[in-house]
């Protein structure tokens, strides 16, 4: 039975690897029903999840999960200890945490470009998984993990891919990344905003102020110079007495 489990992984895994991208350290996403399954079975998910896909893994969960099994109590203590012990993917859901399923559903939007799986035993979030191509997903039965196979969408759409009629994503991302290396397409790469240019004074204006040459025919510069003074010597007067005198 081992025998035959991995060999249906194996194909399945070959199925998303060569339709959707997938590759190694295989990402996997826990939710609290999943954690709580392999704790009542005793699966040690580090080290049997790697066997069982035949390849590096990451166990991941979201910080909606870890909420919603803190507020369930100590019923699931020991499936928030398996939460608490994985890799923390950052979700949307910063300001107000959703439910665990709904959390997982959004992580996997837009054609699940980070190449999740999703392990899971709520059978409505599988079913909604399944919905949407290309996610792997992955549950516990009679305490032994399974690869589903590729639902019956994912299974179409890559028929509508070989068919030509629809482009896939992993295949978007390909034929983009040759044109960018080919030059056919510019990478947008942000615009650099412009510094002002802080002016400063005008040199013309530092110089100092030359002093005008004054003319010396102006009247300003006659009154600087200083007039000389010509002092007259009077005759001295002769008096009455002196001119009998001479008479």
């Amino acid at each position: 039975m081992k025998i035959t489990r991995q060999k249906h992984a194996k194909k399945h895994l070959g199925f998303f690897r060569n339709n959707f991208g997938v590759r190694e350290p295989y990402q996997i996403l826990l939710d609290g029903t999943f954690c709580q399954a392999a704790l009542r079975g005793r699966i040690q998910l580090r080290d049997q999840l790697p066997r069982y896909l035949m390849g590096e893994t990451q166990l991941c969960t979201t910080r909606c999960v870890l909420k919603e099994l803190e507020t369930l109590g100590k019923e699931l203590y020991g499936a928030k200890l398996i939460a608490q012990r994985c890799q923390v993917r950052n979700c949307r859901h910063v300001k107000s945490a959703v439910s665990g399923s709904e959390c997982l559903l959004s992580m996997v939007e837009e054609g699940n470009p980070h190449h999740y799986f999703v392990a899971t035993q709520d059978q409505d979030l599988s079913v909604k998984v399944k919905k949407t191509p290309g996610i792997p997903l992955m549950f516990i039965i009679q305490n032994t993990m399974v690869l589903d196979r590729p639902s019956p969408r994912t299974v179409a759409f890559v028929k509508a891919v070989e068919s030509g009629q629809l482009v896939s994503v992993h295949e978007k991302q390909s034929i983009k990344q040759l044109k960018e290396e080919q030059g056919l397409v510019k990478s947008r790469e942000p615009r650099r905003k412009r510094k002002k240019k802080v002016g400063g004074p005008n040199p013309l204006s530092c110089l100092k102020k030359k002093k005008k040459a004054q003319d010396p025919k102006s009247p300003a510069s006659e009154k600087k110079k200083k007039r000389k003074r010509i002092r007259n010597r009077s005759t001295p007067k002769v008096l009455p007495e002196q001119q009998g005198v001479e008479g």
